[in-house]
C-alpha cells in the first residue's frame, strides 16, 4: 500500500512564500516514482501545476507558476517539495501531490488528501 501525505498550507497574504511538503510511504522505493503537483479550486477541473523526474534533473512547471513555484525531492526522505513564492490569490487552492511510476497522472497513481492554500489579498 502506497501512502502519499502532503502538509504545509494555510492562509497567507499576497507576496508571500509557502512551502509544501509530500511524504510518500509504501512497497516501491521513493525513486521509483516521478512526482507531480496539482491544484483545485472547487467547482474547477485540477490543474497541473508541476512535476519532477525520479531523480530529480528534470522538472517542468505550468505556465501560471513558471518562475515563482519550484519543486524539489529528497530521496533520502521520501518526500517532494513545492516552493510556492509571490503567491497571489488566484493561487488560492487545494494542493495535492501524486506518485505514479510511469509520470502519467491518473486513475491509477497514487493521489494525496490535499493540503489547502489560501491566498489573501
Amino acid at each position: 500500500q502506497v501512502q502519499v501525505e502532503e502538509s504545509g498550507g494555510g492562509l497567507v497574504q499576497a507576496g508571500d512564500s509557502v512551502m509544501l511538503s509530500c511524504v510518500v510511504s509504501g512497497r516501491r522505493t521513493f525513486d521509483k516514482y516521478a512526482m507531480g503537483w496539482f491544484r483545485q479550486v472547487p467547482g474547477k477541473e485540477r490543474e497541473f501545476v508541476g512535476r519532477i523526474s525520479y531523480s530529480g534533473g528534470s522538472t517542468r512547471y505550468a505556465d501560471s507558476v513558471k518562475g515563482r513555484f519550484t519543486i524539489s525531492r529528497d530521496n533520502t526522505k521520501n518526500t517532494v517539495y513545492l516552493q510556492m513564492n509571490s503567491l497571489k490569490p488566484e493561487d488560492t487552492a487545494v494542493y495535492s501531490c501524486a506518485a505514479d511510476s510511469e509520470g502519467a497522472w491518473g486513475t491509477s497513481s497514487y493521489w494525496g488528501q490535499g493540503t489547502q492554500v489560501t491566498v489573501s489579498s
